[in-house]
C-alpha cells in the first residue's frame, strides 16, 4: 500500500515538473508571438518563416494578410508566416526651432526627429 502511494505521488510530481518546465513556457511564447502579430503596422521591418526580409507595407486584419515590400516587390503573406519583427516603424515628430539672427529677422527651422 505504501509503495503504491509513493508511486502516485512520484507521477504527480513528475507531471507538475513537466508542466512548469515545458508546457507553461511554450504557452507564454505563443502569447508573445500573438501579441507581436497583433501589433504589426506599416513600416515594421520583419523576417518571414522562410527567411525573407522586408518591410510591412499594408496589414489587412479582416483577411489576416500582411503585404510586404521586398526591394520593390510586394508579396502577400498570412500573419502566421511572420517569424519576427526586426525594427518597429519609426515614430517621427516635428520640432520647431525659432531663432533670431543679427538683423532681427526670425528663422524657423522645422525638422523631423526619430524617437
Amino acid at each position: 500500500m505504501n509503495s503504491s502511494i509513493s508511486t502516485i505521488v512520484m507521477f504527480v510530481v513528475l507531471f507538475g515538473l513537466m508542466y512548469f518546465m515545458m508546457i507553461r513556457p511554450q504557452k507564454k511564447q505563443q502569447q508573445q508571438h500573438q501579441e507581436m502579430m497583433n501589433a504589426l503596422k506599416p513600416g515594421d521591418e520583419i523576417v518571414t518563416i522562410g527567411g525573407l526580409h522586408g518591410v510591412v507595407s499594408e496589414v489587412n486584419a479582416d483577411k489576416n494578410i500582411v503585404t510586404i515590400d521586398c526591394d520593390g516587390v510586394y508579396l502577400d503573406f498570412t500573419r502566421s508566416a511572420i517569424a519576427r519583427v526586426l525594427k518597429k516603424a519609426a515614430e517621427t515628430t516635428a520640432t520647431t526651432t525659432t531663432t533670431e539672427d543679427k538683423n532681427d529677422s526670425v528663422v524657423v527651422d522645422e525638422t523631423k526627429e526619430d524617437k
